[in-house]
């Protein structure tokens, strides 16, 4: 009989009182081996006839003694499912998804080297606290060039960054602040560990042209380091509750890296901002197959209501308006947010046109079967917002288009950096009087897509 532990919590406590599961087995059907890719493949087809959202259009299985993660690709509605995946084992799925991995702790964007080279270079996005790369000294715009001491190109580089998941050396450059010139640095061996990372990246609060102005980057969606933590929730709660001590007038959420996660989180952070929100008023809906919502009726009207937070800045927000900074790689969790504050509050978004991605995920294991390992995230459920609004599956266009790669990176959180410049000028009206280099570089990758949070809204909520 399937697992329904993580589906009974994430969708309602009724499939608890329904006995949902799947179809009993006929004693006369032969045993299988539990550690075969047949059991394993059985028990993915059995989820995904159940709660795959597109289940009226659920591909034509093949062979059931196939690897599973072909199987599991055979059954995905193409190609308009860009984003179910399944994992080999499901413990370091969890554990991703909150944040926790094998890492060194850096995370950094491809470009090609020069215009029609072949040559790839990594430009670090930004190093994790507590890290072995911040241990090293890497920072913020520092440029790789070499793996284990193999010259990155078009052909060999996501080889080269599979490397990344143990101990490796990188070469790199990094900028001379006096002659603000890229110097070639010895080679740096990186140990990987299994590190946390907090989402709560950088919180400030800047008085500039007599406008106070909270900033607060947040990078992923969990409500803690795993289990049924909700430590980060809480410090989200601690930074609003700073920034509404210092009465800002302005806030910036910073959202460019922030690929997705938990709903928990994403509906705690929307109640921190929507202004004169009650436990009545509407976060968001989520639709789930059409045998899934007729079969159980407590499906059919699904709604998340925000929750009451005394620390919510809405109502000291000027002009009832909350800054967003996007890019391509805002996705999912970051883009129900987006999407569940805009009927309560004008959000202006500057940066890059978002990923595009209003559909949610469930994780599954097979509780069941100790010799399956696999987990599975398949999409079960599309959100809307209180208007029923859900038309951002090619993105959210942003008021002010900026990308971060046109310019050589400055520290997060300074307010010359382009992203944060940006808004800073929108809020004020004052334009920087300083001079910027202008690149063209073409973009052909990031280490944030290679994350299993990537594109995902987790739909199962801690329980509190």
């Amino acid at each position: 009989m399937k697992s329904t532990k993580l589906l009974q919590v994430a969708l309602l406590s009724s499939f608890m009182v329904l006995g949902w599961s799947c179809k009993d087995k006929e004693d006369t059907e032969p045993v299988i081996d539990p550690s075969s890719e047949v059991a394993v493949n059985n028990w993915i087809y059995d989820v995904m006839d159940e709660v795959y959202y597109w289940v009226s259009d659920l591909g034509t299985p093949i062979a059931d003694d196939s690897d599973p993660e072909d199987y599991f690709e055979s059954l995905l509605y193409k190609p308009t499912d860009r984003f179910s995946v399944i994992y080999p084992d499901y413990q370091e799925l969890i554990n991703s998804l909150s944040g926790v991995t094998l890492e060194a702790g850096y995370e950094f964007q491809l470009y090609l080297e020069s215009t029609g080279s072949t040559n790839v270079i990594a430009e670090i996005s930004y190093v994790k606290k507590g890290s072995p790369a911040e241990a090293a000294g890497l920072v913020r715009g520092d440029i790789i060039t070499h793996i284990n001491g193999v010259q990155m190109t078009t052909e060999n580089y996501r080889e080269l960054l599979g490397e990344t998941e143990a101990q490796h050396t990188i070469t790199y450059l990094s900028i001379n602040p006096s002659s603000l010139v890229y110097e070639e640095q010895a080679p740096l061996t990186l140990e990987v560990v299994q590190l946390s990372e907090n989402p709560n990246y950088i919180d400030t609060v800047y008085t500039i042209e007599g406008q106070k102005i909270g900033y607060f980057m947040y990078n992923f969606f969990a409500p803690g380091n795993g289990g049924t933590s909700t430590v980060y929730d809480q410090e989200t709660d601690e930074i609003f509750a700073k920034f509404k001590a210092e009465g800002i007038q302005h806030l910036i959420i910073d959202f460019r890296y922030n690929g997705g996660g938990y709903v928990s989180s994403a509906t705690n952070l929307a109640s921190l901002i929507a202004p004169n929100v009650t436990n009545t008023d509407i976060f968001s809906k989520t639709k789930y197959n059409n045998i899934l919502m007729s079969e159980i009726p407590e499906l059919a009207n699904v709604k998340t209501a925000f929750k009451v937070k005394a620390q919510n800045l809405g109502n000291i927000l000027e002009g009832n308006r909350v800054y967003v900074l996007t890019s391509q790689r805002t996705a999912s969790a970051s883009e129900l947010v987006i999407n569940g504050l805009k009927p309560y509050l004008d959000v202006f978004m500057i940066g890059d046109v978002t990923y595009g991605k209003n559909v949610g995920s469930i994780p599954f294991e097979d509780e069941d079967n100790p010799d399956n390992p696999y987990g599975i995230l398949p999409i079960v459920s599309q959100s809307f917002n209180s208007l029923d609004q859900s038309d951002y599956s090619t993105g959210f266009t942003p008021n002010i288009e900026v990308r971060e790669s046109s310019e050589r990176l400055s520290p997060l959180g300074n307010v010359n950096e382009l992203l944060l410049r940006t808004a800073i000028e929108q809020i004020t009206g004052v334009p920087s009087s300083g001079r910027f280099e202008k690149l063209d570089r073409k973009d052909i990758g990031s280490t944030l897509e290679r994350k299993v949070r990537f594109g995902n809204m987790i739909e199962n909520q801690i329980i509190k």
